[in-house]
């Protein structure tokens, strides 16, 4: 449990600028080492962290059992296409190296994002590829998939040649 946090999840929550009663969503969540650096930001905020993979999500909820217990960290294996929110909304929904953005349309997934956004929300996607062609290729590609559905003109932050995000919020 007390693995290393790469330096792509560390630049990612200061990125977030997570404030202590936010509601985010994180997709494709992994072992829950950004989960654990943003609770520890929440104070009176939520987090639902999802993961298609079942043993992801194990293990996200043994690194962040207080933060479970707590109830500022829900854990839930689902596919984001498949996520129903219900009524709550996030300020902040982001993922890290989730390649279903850059690699397909995600008409679906961002439909669920949609969904989940609260006004005003913001929608932070990371990539860490390996090289910087790939990254531009990832940047160009989101942003296509983002203008198609209904998403603002994404503002591309960029710290390394292969660190990027990009940062979009729903069209009004």
């Amino acid at each position: 449990m007390g693995a290393a946090v790469p330096e792509r999840v560390c630049w990612a929550v200061d990125t977030l600028d997570v404030r202590p009663g936010d509601r985010m969503l994180e997709i494709g969540c992994g072992p829950g080492l950004a989960a654990k650096l943003i609770c520890e930001r929440l104070v009176d905020g939520r987090m639902l962290a999802i993961d298609r993979s079942p043993i992801q999500i194990e293990r996200a909820r043994r690194r962040n059992e207080g933060c479970v217990a707590s109830g500022r960290l829900s854990l839930e294996a689902i596919e984001l296409a498949a996520l129903a929110t219900g009524e709550a909304r996030f300020d902040k929904v982001f993922a890290i190296n989730v390649n279903v953005f850059w690699l397909g349309p995600a008409t679906k997934e961002l439909a669920a994002v949609r969904r989940a956004l609260a006004p005003g929300g913001g929608l932070f996607l990371f990539y860490e590829p390996p090289r910087a062609e790939r990254a531009r290729q990832a940047v160009e590609r989101v942003t296509a998939h983002l203008r198609a559905e209904g998403f603002t003109e994404p503002v591309v932050l960029a710290p390394k040649r292969t660190l990027v995000c990009c940062v979009s919020s729903l069209r009004l």
